[in-house]
């Protein structure tokens, strides 16, 4: 009936195969989205010394290595029974931080927002950053440009790279800041806090402000019902870097509340016969295939299942803008998979503020970087990606190397989320057998709001993301094939 196409070196950015199956009404029966997995972290990383996994994991990928880095490290640090000093916990989060804002702003502006900035019915040839420069203007380009790069200078500056970084070690971290160093951040995220809100000024003016996009937002297709997820302090507050894993119902309730050390208690994984990703569910409830609500385990992650599952932002202008985002859409929880861009903003804003209350700390230059380890064992480090939490577990030998490591990374959480809300999306948006070119993007828009990265699974060779996606009608027969490569 269908024909999976599994290529290993794709291996970039990553690739996806929607398939759409039609009944005899020519209507949506079902429809999924394929995942061709070659990962292998796990095995590369055994028989590794334990020091090196925070340099080898954030080669899964050039998204979001620093996620993965303070994963691994953050698992070094309970494998090798050591507390971070404090210093170096706030440079770890300041450089974290700064992560954030490279990446919500590269989402925003070159993947998510050109289905709102320039419109979900554009010719796909202006549905980019260009299409987007276009609507917004060239000054705005090159702000985009400079505050992206300020993230990236932030993690360079305390991490070594900017895109891999090399600081992270068991009890601390390997470099401190001076004075100059710490001005230059400060300036950075001063000038990242006005970025921030200017960008949410522009999602205000040409999404919020048009009907036709709000009423997409909240419309059925675009809706799913699951559990929400995220770390958060002890305030219940977003916190992307340290907390408790919090885990909300469908009426915004806490369900369950657990340390990352605990996952394996809470957590399980499955897999199915027709990708090559791993599934996700909450134990408490149990895996009932493909489907939401209290009564399938499917937890959502990222942007809109922190928000969802915290209570607040800890920095006063996010807090606002949180506030602003569940009192505009109906109440909390939001379960619009569109919703995911706008909470993202927020996270944006968050970034900068934090960014700006670590960089201002007197103690953030003090030199007490790193306590002493202990005996190697077993550690499991959580953080939140910017895509969803992540988590890094190492059972270590005598001699420090790894016997074992799992990783679970915020794409895999978000699987059946996302595969949810392609079906639902095709379902809602194909009828009688009508498909045309908008029938791609508009499908692809309930994956993207995600911002899945499989980076961590597998790539593409060109670096596009392609996606294939198949309209396969009741005989069996491909009615129509669409691909972009």
């Amino acid at each position: 009936m269908k024909t999976i196409t599994i290529d290993p070196i794709t291996r970039l950015e990553g690739h996806g195969k929607i398939s759409i199956f039609l009944n005899d009404a020519g209507n949506v029966e079902n429809a999924y989205l394929q995942v061709p997995e070659l990962r292998g972290f796990e095995k590369f990383c055994e028989g590794r010394r334990a020091e090196d996994m925070p340099i080898i994991t954030p080669r899964i990928c050039g998204v979001c290595p620093v996620a993965h880095h303070y994963a691994a490290t953050k698992a070094l640090d309970a494998a090798f029974n050591v507390e971070p000093t404090e210093t170096a916990k706030k440079l770890r989060e300041l450089m974290y931080v700064g992560y954030y804002i490279y990446d919500h702003t590269l989402h925003f502006y070159f993947l998510g927002g050109p289905d709102f900035v320039v419109g979900p019915d554009a010719p796909a040839s202006e549905r980019n950053i260009f299409g987007v420069l276009k609507r917004v203007g060239l000054d705005v380009g090159r702000d985009v440009i400079k505050h992206r790069a300020y993230g990236q200078r932030i993690t360079e500056i305390i991490g070594g790279k900017a895109t891999h970084p090399t600081c992270g070690v068991p009890g601390g971290i390997s470099k401190g800041l001076n004075e100059e160093e710490r001005t230059k951040i400060e300036e950075m995220a001063r000038s990242s806090v006005e970025f921030a809100k200017f960008t949410l000024g522009v999602f205000n003016d040409i999404v919020l402000k048009n009907k036709q996009y709000v009423d997409l937002i909240i419309s059925d297709p675009y809706r799913l019902d699951a559990y929400n997820m995220g770390l958060v302090d002890a305030n219940n507050h977003v916190n992307f870097y340290d907390g408790d894993v919090r885990v909300t119902d469908q009426q915004g309730k806490e369900f369950d509340r657990f340390k990352g050390s605990d996952y394996l208690d809470h957590i399980a994984e499955r897999v199915e016969p027709w990708t090559y990703s791993k599934f996700t569910y909450l134990k408490k409830v149990g895996w009932k295939g493909l489907t939401a609500g209290p009564e399938s385990g499917v937890y959502r992650v990222g942007p809109l299942g922190r928000l969802n599952a915290s209570e607040g932002m800890a920095t006063p202008l996010a807090n606002a803008e949180y506030k602003r985002m569940y009192e505009t859409l109906g109440g909390k929880p939001v379960q619009s998979t569109l919703a995911f861009h706008w909470a993202r903003l927020v996270e944006l804003l968050y970034a900068a503020e934090r960014a700006v209350e670590l960089s201002t700390d007197p103690s953030i230059t003090k030199t007490d970087l790193r306590n002493p380890v202990g005996k190697p064992g077993e550690g499991v480090g959580v953080v939140e990606a910017a895509r969803g939490t992540l988590f890094h577990h190492y059972k270590l030998d005598d001699d420090a190397m790894v016997k074992k490591a799992n990783l679970i990374v915020a794409t895999t959480n978000n699987y059946a989320d996302i595969c949810c809300s392609v079906r639902d999306a095709a379902k809602g948006l194909i009828k009688n057998g009508v498909v045309n070119d908008g029938l791609l993007n508009m499908v692809e828009m309930a994956f993207r709001a995600y911002d899945p990265c499989f980076g961590c699974s597998t790539h593409s060779l060109p670096g596009e993301g392609p996606l294939s996606v198949e309209i396969i009608g009741a005989d069996g027969s491909i009615f129509k094939k669409l691909n972009r490569f």
